[in-house]
């Protein structure tokens, strides 16, 4: 706020300030906020069996894309615990505030966790495939949820226990 806060203090110009800084304020503060919400929420309060299996761990970070020298960010990144081997890359996230979440989501994980099986350093052949929204779902992310057990969709309801 610090770039508007002479406006801020004139009576009657608030409404303003926050039209022009709200897409700024989501996407600065609410989305990596939501994100770290559904990291917690992974390693503190999912069921087990939603993840197939018990967190060792839960961050974020980005995985390279050799083939056209780009990468791409994992909101959320579940690590299991490691029996001697590989360690269980459990389930990888795309958490998403304010826009509802499809088939480009959907698609867009499943190429990450290809990625990850080919650089090797996990355990890839069980994870599943989390997409954590406030905004919800199209119909189609439903139907794929609904026919592949490695596809979860989680709104709002579910992370906070009402679902």
């Amino acid at each position: 706020m610090r770039p508007v806060w002479d406006r801020l203090e004139r009576p009657g110009s608030a409404p303003r300030v926050w039209q022009a800084s709200r897409r700024r304020f989501v996407s600065n503060v609410l989305g990596p906020h939501f994100e770290q919400v559904c990291r917690d929420w992974a390693l503190h309060h999912a069921d087990p069996a939603l993840l197939g299996g018990l967190p060792a761990r839960v961050g974020h970070g980005t995985v390279h894309d050799p083939k056209t020298r780009t990468g791409h960010e994992v909101d959320v990144a579940v690590i299991g615990i490691a029996d001697g081997a590989k360690p269980p890359l459990l389930a990888i996230g795309e958490a998403n505030w304010n826009n509802t979440m499809g088939m480009a989501h959907i698609d867009r994980l499943r190429h990450i966790r290809d990625l990850v099986t080919q650089a090797g350093r996990y355990d890839t052949s069980a994870t599943r495939l989390i997409c954590f929204s406030g905004a919800g779902f199209n119909d189609k992310a439903h139907a794929v949820a609904a026919a592949d057990p490695d596809v979860r969709l989680i709104d709002l309801a579910a992370l906070y226990g009402q679902a």
